[in-house]
């Protein structure tokens, strides 16, 4: 753990002051956060099968995403540095594009069943030919994050929640997903990349 206070801002130090929170905010700072991958979040972040992602945008404009795989689909490579792979979305590249112009990012793993949730804040790296990608078959490249603050939230308003199966649509090893049915709506079918099995096909019939 690290012994240093949180980089406060003007905006943190006043909602401080105003619920007399200061010192508690600088001690759960001092005894709470660390700036590398310790066990703990270790043991959450590799059980996990998705996590939320926060980036921003050219204009300052943050946006957040949810990211799901198989259970282990985010590595801890080392006390500094996790991996998790990009599979094909809507074809926005919201997240993922912002990180192209600032690599900035905030990761949110959440235990819903124990629960638990940890924070990542660090610097993203995407790599088109990262030797990874053979781990993830339909991955279309790999993002690292290095880790600068890492730290454990109050989990008392994370509501339990059971969970039920991984979603169909995950790739896997000897599996091809089904096609998604929006890749059918006569709207966005025609703008499909040119390779994309969907492109110019009707859904199928049962």
């Amino acid at each position: 753990m690290s012994d240093k206070v949180h980089d406060y801002h003007e905006g943190n130090r006043y909602f401080h002051d105003k619920f007399d929170t200061r010192r508690l905010a600088d001690r759960s700072a001092a005894v709470r956060n660390s700036e590398t991958l310790e066990d703990w979040a270790t043991a959450l972040i590799e059980q996990a099968n998705m996590f939320f992602i926060a980036t921003c945008d050219h204009r300052g404009l943050p946006t957040c995403s949810y990211k799901g795989g198989e259970r282990g689909f985010v590595k801890v490579l080392d006390k500094n540095w996790l991996a998790f792979p990009n599979y094909e979305g809507n074809g926005r590249y919201l997240s993922m594009g912002n990180l192209k112009v600032n690599s900035n990012v905030g990761l949110l793993f959440i235990d819903f069943e124990n629960p638990i949730r940890i924070r990542v804040q660090g610097e993203a790296e995407i790599r088109e030919d990262d030797e990874l990608l053979m781990q993830y078959p339909g991955a279309q490249f790999i993002v690292r994050v290095q880790a600068k603050e890492v730290f454990r939230n109050c989990p008392r308003y994370i509501h339990r929640h059971k969970f039920e199966g991984i979603s169909k649509y995950v790739p896997g090893q000897g599996y091809t997903p089904p096609i998604p049915e929006w890749k059918y709506l006569p709207e966005l079918n025609p703008y499909l990349p040119a390779d994309d099995p969907a492109r110019g096909s009707k859904v199928p019939e049962d």
